[in-house]
């Protein structure tokens, strides 16, 4: 199982930013899939995910209506679109898949 993360960077607040993980060594489409965050100083924060039985997406209260997951199984890419970013979405998000992890990508909301 490998898991790539990208389109992590620095962005003022009220900016947007699209995550992508793109994933490989498993059959992608036959998975559910996840974003994990951590904040510096903090644990981590399950933030959304998306499964496959019936392509029900779940989200976090606290980016609920900010963040939108989809997935590509054609190009087993899985994505976070991420809206209205705020100070406290600072963080390195992680894909998570089969009780695996990329290496992460860092977010970093600032003014």
């Amino acid at each position: 199982v490998q898991l790539v993360e990208s389109g992590g960077g620095m962005v003022q607040p009220g900016g947007s930013l699209r995550l992508s993980c793109a994933a490989s060594g498993f059959t992608f489409s036959s998975y559910d899939m996840s974003w994990v965050r951590q904040a510096p100083g903090k644990g981590p924060e399950w933030v959304s995910a998306f499964n496959t039985g019936g392509g029900g997406t779940y989200y976090a209260d606290s980016v609920k209506g900010r963040f939108t997951i989809s997935r590509d199984n054609a190009k087993n890419t899985l994505y976070l679109q991420i809206n209205s970013l705020k100070l406290e979405d600072t963080a390195v998000y992680y894909c998570k898949g089969l009780g695996s992890w990329g290496q992460g990508t860092q977010v970093t909301v600032s003014s």
